[in-house]
C-alpha cells in the first residue's frame, strides 16, 4: 500500500481549514467521511484540533482534547472558532466552537504544552497481538467513512455481514488500523483513529442500535517525534466499555504504535436507545 502526500489525501482535504479572521476558520464537510448522521465524529474532532494546530498563536503540542457533540453537523460549510483563553510560559488552554447557521453544533477544549525531557514510564503495556500483515483486511461499507480505514481485527469483531445468533459476552475489541491510503501518522490522524471503534453496544449485542458519541476526551502520550517514528504503519487499538445503563455507555480505548509505545488514551460517553 503506497503512501500519499497530504496534498492529495482525502483525510487532509476533509480537515482543511481556511483562516477568515482572528481565531476564526472556515471549512466544509466531506462526503468521504459521512456517518449515520453527519460526519464521522473522529474526523470532526480532528478538524477542531487542526484549528489549533494551524493557529499562529499556538505553542507546544496537544496534551488533551475534549469534544462535545451538541448537534448533528449538516453537509455544508461551517466555521470553527479557536480561542486561546490562557497562555503561560509552557502551557496553553483553548476554547473551540464549531458553528453552522449561527448555531453551535460542536464545542470543545484543548490543552497544549511544551514537553520537557524528564522521568517517564509506561504503565499500560501493549496487548499481545499477531502482526497486522498476518490478518485479513476487513472491507467495511456499512458507513462511508469505514472505507477510509484499514481494519484488521485481532479479536472482538463487530461485522453485521457475518450472521450471528448470539450476543457477545463482552465489549472488548482489539484491532490494527491505519488510513487508506496509508498516511504518515500525526496528531490530527491519531485524533480521528481514537474514535474508529464501533459503539460498544454494537459489539455487545452484535447488531446495529441507534447510538452516537456525546462527548469524547483524548489524552496524547506521544510527541510529534514519536508519531513520525510510527510512519504510516498500523497502530494497535483496544476498546471496551465498563457499563451501559439507561441510554448511556462509556468507552475506554488505548492506541499503541507497532513497537509498543502507548500513543493515546481515549474515553467517551455514547447515547443509545432500543
Amino acid at each position: 500500500m503506497s503512501t500519499t502526500t497530504p496534498a492529495n489525501h482525502a483525510f487532509d482535504r476533509a480537515i482543511a481549514l481556511q483562516p477568515l479572521s482572528n481565531n476564526l476558520f472556515s471549512g466544509k464537510t466531506s462526503d468521504d467521511y459521512q456517518n449515520m448522521v453527519g460526519p464521522f465524529g473522529g474526523l470532526t474532532a480532528a478538524i477542531l484540533l487542526n484549528a489549533v494546530l494551524q493557529h499562529p498563536e499556538r505553542i507546544g503540542e496537544p496534551i488533551s482534547l475534549t469534544i462535545n457533540f451538541a448537534g448533528p453537523v449538516q453537509p455544508s460549510a461551517f466555521e470553527i472558532e479557536a480561542t486561546p483563553i490562557r497562555t503561560n510560559r509552557s502551557t496553553q488552554h483553548w476554547l473551540l466552537l464549531q458553528r453552522q447557521g449561527g448555531e453551535v453544533v460542536t464545542s470543545g477544549t484543548a490543552f497544549f504544552a511544551t514537553r520537557r525531557e524528564t522521568w517517564s514510564e509506561q504503565q499500560q503495556p501493549m496487548p499481545e497481538a499477531v502482526s497486522a500483515d498476518s490478518l485479513p483486511l476487513v472491507i467495511r461499507k456499512e458507513r462511508r467513512w469505514f472505507e477510509n480505514y484499514d481494519f484488521r481485527y485481532v479479536s472482538g469483531i463487530f461485522n453485521p455481514a457475518i450472521p450471528s445468533e448470539q450476543e457477545s459476552g463482552d465489549t472488548d475489541t482489539l484491532l490494527w488500523t491505519r488510513d487508506i491510503p496509508a498516511r504518515q501518522l500525526d496528531f490530527a490522524s491519531l485524533t480521528a483513529m481514537g474514535d474508529v471503534f464501533a459503539p460498544r453496544i454494537f459489539h455487545r449485542r452484535q447488531r446495529f442500535t441507534p447510538a452516537g458519541t456525546v462527548s469524547l476526551t483524548h489524552y496524547f502520550h506521544a510527541d510529534a517525534a514519536q508519531l513520525i517514528q510510527s510512519g504510516d504503519r498500523h497502530i494497535l487499538g483496544h476498546a471496551r466499555a465498563a457499563r451501559m445503563h439507561n441510554n448511556y455507555s462509556d468507552q475506554i480505548a488505548h492506541l499503541w504504535s507497532d513497537d509498543g509505545v502507548l500513543l493515546l488514551t481515549s474515553t467517551q460517553v455514547a447515547y443509545y436507545k432500543e
